[in-house]
Protein backbone atom coordinates (compact mmCIF):
# COMPACT_ATOMS: atom_id res chain seq x y z
CA UNK A 1 0.00 0.00 0.00
CA UNK A 2 1.24 3.66 -0.49
CA UNK A 3 1.55 5.83 2.65
CA UNK A 4 -0.02 9.56 2.60
CA UNK A 5 0.33 12.54 4.99
CA UNK A 6 -2.68 14.89 4.63
CA UNK A 7 -2.41 18.33 6.32
CA UNK A 8 -6.03 18.38 7.74
CA UNK A 9 -6.55 22.18 8.86
CA UNK A 10 -10.08 23.62 10.37
CA UNK A 11 -12.41 20.62 11.36
CA UNK A 12 -14.63 22.93 8.87
CA UNK A 13 -12.87 21.26 6.39
CA UNK A 14 -15.25 17.74 7.14
CA UNK A 15 -18.55 19.62 6.06
CA UNK A 16 -16.84 22.20 3.29
CA UNK A 17 -16.35 21.50 0.09
CA UNK A 18 -13.47 23.08 -1.57
CA UNK A 19 -10.37 22.07 -3.49
CA UNK A 20 -8.67 20.44 -1.05
CA UNK A 21 -11.65 18.46 0.01
CA UNK A 22 -12.03 17.86 -3.54
CA UNK A 23 -8.37 16.70 -3.82
CA UNK A 24 -9.06 14.01 -0.83
CA UNK A 25 -12.19 12.64 -2.83
CA UNK A 26 -10.06 12.17 -5.76
CA UNK A 27 -6.77 10.45 -3.42
CA UNK A 28 -9.52 7.91 -2.18
CA UNK A 29 -10.40 7.06 -5.58
CA UNK A 30 -7.17 6.63 -6.65
CA UNK A 31 -5.69 4.56 -4.05
CA UNK A 32 -6.25 0.73 -4.35
CA UNK A 33 -8.90 -0.08 -1.81
CA UNK A 34 -6.95 -0.88 1.71
CA UNK A 35 -7.72 -3.69 3.98
CA UNK A 36 -7.24 -1.13 6.75
CA UNK A 37 -6.42 2.16 7.95
CA UNK A 38 -3.70 2.87 10.23
CA UNK A 39 -4.10 6.74 11.59
CA UNK A 40 -1.07 8.60 13.01
CA UNK A 41 -3.31 11.84 14.11
CA UNK A 42 -2.14 15.04 15.56
CA UNK A 43 -4.97 15.03 17.86
CA UNK A 44 -4.03 11.74 20.24
CA UNK A 45 -0.94 12.59 22.37
CA UNK A 46 -0.31 10.15 25.47
CA UNK A 47 2.81 9.06 27.51
CA UNK A 48 4.14 6.16 25.82
CA UNK A 49 2.74 4.79 22.29
CA UNK A 50 -0.69 3.26 22.85
CA UNK A 51 -2.61 1.44 19.59
CA UNK A 52 -6.62 1.40 19.42
CA UNK A 53 -7.80 -1.59 20.73
CA UNK A 54 -11.81 -0.65 19.54
CA UNK A 55 -14.18 -3.34 17.55
CA UNK A 56 -16.41 -0.19 16.42
CA UNK A 57 -14.28 2.96 17.49
CA UNK A 58 -16.55 5.97 18.87
CA UNK A 59 -15.92 9.07 16.68
CA UNK A 60 -15.00 11.69 19.08
CA UNK A 61 -15.92 15.33 18.58
CA UNK A 62 -12.58 16.96 20.14
CA UNK A 63 -13.18 20.60 19.65
CA UNK A 64 -15.72 23.42 20.06
CA UNK A 65 -17.74 26.34 19.31
CA UNK A 66 -18.54 24.98 15.61
CA UNK A 67 -21.57 24.05 14.16
CA UNK A 68 -24.07 21.62 15.15
CA UNK A 69 -24.10 19.55 12.12
CA UNK A 70 -20.35 19.04 12.59
CA UNK A 71 -20.69 17.42 16.08
CA UNK A 72 -23.32 15.85 14.26
CA UNK A 73 -21.58 13.68 12.23
CA UNK A 74 -20.01 10.32 12.57
CA UNK A 75 -17.89 7.47 10.95
CA UNK A 76 -18.76 3.82 11.72
CA UNK A 77 -15.84 2.47 10.26
CA UNK A 78 -14.98 -0.91 12.13
CA UNK A 79 -11.76 -1.54 14.49
CA UNK A 80 -9.32 -4.39 12.64
CA UNK A 81 -8.56 -5.90 16.14
CA UNK A 82 -6.22 -8.51 15.09
CA UNK A 83 -4.26 -5.41 13.01
CA UNK A 84 -4.38 -3.84 16.32
CA UNK A 85 -2.56 -6.62 17.92
CA UNK A 86 -0.14 -6.55 15.26
CA UNK A 87 0.65 -3.56 15.31
CA UNK A 88 1.35 -3.22 18.88
CA UNK A 89 3.68 -5.86 18.39
CA UNK A 90 5.73 -3.91 16.10
CA UNK A 91 6.54 -1.12 18.15
CA UNK A 92 8.45 -2.29 21.61
CA UNK A 93 7.13 -0.90 25.06
CA UNK A 94 4.04 0.16 23.04
CA UNK A 95 0.50 -0.87 24.57
CA UNK A 96 -3.50 -1.82 23.12
CA UNK A 97 -6.30 0.51 24.66
CA UNK A 98 -9.92 1.27 24.51
CA UNK A 99 -9.65 4.40 25.59
CA UNK A 100 -9.98 6.39 22.30
CA UNK A 101 -11.76 6.10 19.27
CA UNK A 102 -11.10 8.36 15.53
CA UNK A 103 -10.45 11.72 16.50
CA UNK A 104 -11.38 14.28 13.84
CA UNK A 105 -7.45 14.26 12.81
CA UNK A 106 -8.56 11.01 11.90
CA UNK A 107 -12.16 11.05 10.32
CA UNK A 108 -12.36 14.83 8.86
CA UNK A 109 -10.12 13.12 5.98
CA UNK A 110 -11.83 9.94 6.10
CA UNK A 111 -15.02 11.29 5.65
CA UNK A 112 -13.77 12.82 2.31
CA UNK A 113 -11.58 9.94 1.23
CA UNK A 114 -13.62 6.51 2.02
CA UNK A 115 -17.02 7.93 2.73
CA UNK A 116 -18.57 4.96 3.40
CA UNK A 117 -16.98 4.40 6.18
CA UNK A 118 -16.55 0.38 4.83
CA UNK A 119 -13.02 0.56 5.25
CA UNK A 120 -11.49 -1.02 8.83
CA UNK A 121 -9.67 1.93 10.87
CA UNK A 122 -7.49 1.98 14.10
CA UNK A 123 -5.30 4.66 15.21
CA UNK A 124 -1.50 5.10 16.99
CA UNK A 125 -0.82 7.13 19.25
CA UNK A 126 2.18 10.43 19.88
CA UNK A 127 4.33 9.10 22.56
CA UNK A 128 4.86 12.93 23.88
CA UNK A 129 8.63 11.70 25.45
CA UNK A 130 9.93 10.89 22.17
CA UNK A 131 12.44 12.93 20.36
CA UNK A 132 11.76 13.13 17.11
CA UNK A 133 14.13 10.96 15.58
CA UNK A 134 12.00 8.20 17.37
CA UNK A 135 9.08 9.21 15.89
CA UNK A 136 10.95 8.39 12.97
CA UNK A 137 11.98 4.75 13.88
CA UNK A 138 8.34 4.29 15.12
CA UNK A 139 7.58 4.57 11.20
CA UNK A 140 10.03 2.17 10.34
CA UNK A 141 8.35 -0.22 12.51
CA UNK A 142 5.51 -0.33 11.01
CA UNK A 143 6.80 -0.58 7.36
CA UNK A 144 5.79 -4.19 6.76
CA UNK A 145 2.02 -3.60 7.46
CA UNK A 146 2.35 -2.03 4.07
CA UNK A 147 2.96 -5.42 2.70
CA UNK A 148 -0.61 -6.59 4.94
CA UNK A 149 -2.75 -3.61 2.63
CA UNK A 150 -2.56 -1.41 5.20
CA UNK A 151 -3.10 2.23 4.31
CA UNK A 152 -0.81 4.28 7.06
CA UNK A 153 -2.13 7.79 6.83
CA UNK A 154 -0.31 11.25 8.83
CA UNK A 155 -2.85 13.85 9.43
CA UNK A 156 -1.48 16.70 10.77
CA UNK A 157 0.20 20.11 8.97
CA UNK A 158 3.60 20.67 8.76
CA UNK A 159 2.81 24.37 9.32
CA UNK A 160 0.19 24.83 12.24
CA UNK A 161 0.03 28.21 14.23
CA UNK A 162 -3.38 29.32 15.44
CA UNK A 163 -2.02 31.98 17.15
CA UNK A 164 -1.49 33.99 14.39
CA UNK A 165 -4.69 32.78 12.11
CA UNK A 166 -5.46 35.25 9.33
CA UNK A 167 -9.32 35.24 9.70
CA UNK A 168 -9.73 37.49 6.83
CA UNK A 169 -7.69 36.13 4.19
CA UNK A 170 -8.69 32.21 3.91
CA UNK A 171 -6.37 31.08 1.10
CA UNK A 172 -3.02 33.46 2.61
CA UNK A 173 0.13 32.10 3.67
CA UNK A 174 2.65 33.89 5.24
CA UNK A 175 5.73 34.04 4.04
CA UNK A 176 7.62 32.35 7.07
CA UNK A 177 4.96 29.55 6.53
CA UNK A 178 5.59 29.15 2.64
CA UNK A 179 9.37 28.80 3.11
CA UNK A 180 9.28 26.26 6.40
CA UNK A 181 6.76 24.25 4.03
CA UNK A 182 9.37 24.58 0.83
CA UNK A 183 12.35 23.68 2.83
CA UNK A 184 10.74 20.81 4.41
CA UNK A 185 9.23 19.26 0.90
CA UNK A 186 12.78 20.08 -0.41
CA UNK A 187 14.08 17.57 2.60
CA UNK A 188 11.49 14.76 1.78
CA UNK A 189 12.36 14.90 -1.66
CA UNK A 190 16.16 14.65 -0.64
CA UNK A 191 15.68 12.73 2.06
CA UNK A 192 17.07 14.81 4.54
CA UNK A 193 16.56 13.18 7.65
CA UNK A 194 18.39 15.78 9.50
CA UNK A 195 16.68 18.42 8.53
CA UNK A 196 13.31 16.80 8.91
CA UNK A 197 14.47 15.72 12.41
CA UNK A 198 16.29 18.82 13.39
CA UNK A 199 14.00 21.70 11.88
CA UNK A 200 14.31 24.18 14.33
CA UNK A 201 17.72 23.56 14.42
CA UNK A 202 18.32 23.82 11.14
CA UNK A 203 15.71 26.70 10.41
CA UNK A 204 15.51 28.50 13.17
CA UNK A 205 12.94 31.24 13.92
CA UNK A 206 10.75 30.02 10.52
CA UNK A 207 10.43 27.02 11.93
CA UNK A 208 9.65 28.18 15.50
CA UNK A 209 7.20 29.98 13.71
CA UNK A 210 5.96 26.97 11.92
CA UNK A 211 5.80 24.44 14.42
CA UNK A 212 5.49 26.20 17.71
CA UNK A 213 4.59 22.88 19.04
CA UNK A 214 5.35 19.74 17.35
CA UNK A 215 1.90 17.77 17.52
CA UNK A 216 0.76 18.79 14.04
CA UNK A 217 4.28 18.14 12.31
CA UNK A 218 5.35 14.71 13.76
CA UNK A 219 2.87 12.37 12.14
CA UNK A 220 4.82 13.36 8.86
CA UNK A 221 8.00 11.72 10.18
CA UNK A 222 5.49 8.06 10.96
CA UNK A 223 4.85 8.22 7.13
CA UNK A 224 8.60 9.23 5.98
CA UNK A 225 10.12 6.58 8.08
CA UNK A 226 7.41 4.12 6.87
CA UNK A 227 8.61 4.61 3.34
CA UNK A 228 10.95 2.06 0.83
CA UNK A 229 13.42 3.26 -1.98
CA UNK A 230 11.63 2.32 -4.15
CA UNK A 231 8.67 4.67 -3.30
CA UNK A 232 8.11 7.96 -5.75
CA UNK A 233 6.89 10.96 -4.18
CA UNK A 234 4.00 13.17 -5.04
CA UNK A 235 1.58 15.74 -4.05
CA UNK A 236 -1.97 15.10 -3.91
CA UNK A 237 -2.76 18.91 -2.65
CA UNK A 238 -0.25 22.11 -2.00
CA UNK A 239 -1.81 25.17 -0.47
CA UNK A 240 -2.44 27.26 2.51
CA UNK A 241 -5.41 28.67 4.64
CA UNK A 242 -5.78 31.55 6.80
CA UNK A 243 -1.96 32.42 6.75
CA UNK A 244 -0.13 29.97 8.82
CA UNK A 245 -1.58 26.46 8.15
CA UNK A 246 -0.11 24.60 5.22
CA UNK A 247 -2.57 21.87 3.69
CA UNK A 248 0.12 20.10 1.90
CA UNK A 249 -0.63 16.27 1.36
CA UNK A 250 2.00 14.09 0.64
CA UNK A 251 1.66 10.46 -1.28
CA UNK A 252 4.33 8.12 -0.97
CA UNK A 253 3.63 5.08 -3.85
Amino acid sequence: MPVVFVGHGSPMNALDLNPFTESLKELGNKLPKPQAILSISAHWETRGTQVLYHETPPTIHDFYGFPKALFDMQYPARGPLALAKETQALVPHSELTVKWGLDHGTWSVLVHMFPEADIPVYQLSLDVTKTAQEHLEIGRQLRSLREKGVLILGSGNIVHNLRVINWRELNAAYPWAQEFDLAIKKALEEKDETLLTQYEKKLGEVASMSVPTPEHYLPLLYCYGATVPEDRISYPFEGYQMGSLSMRSVLWS
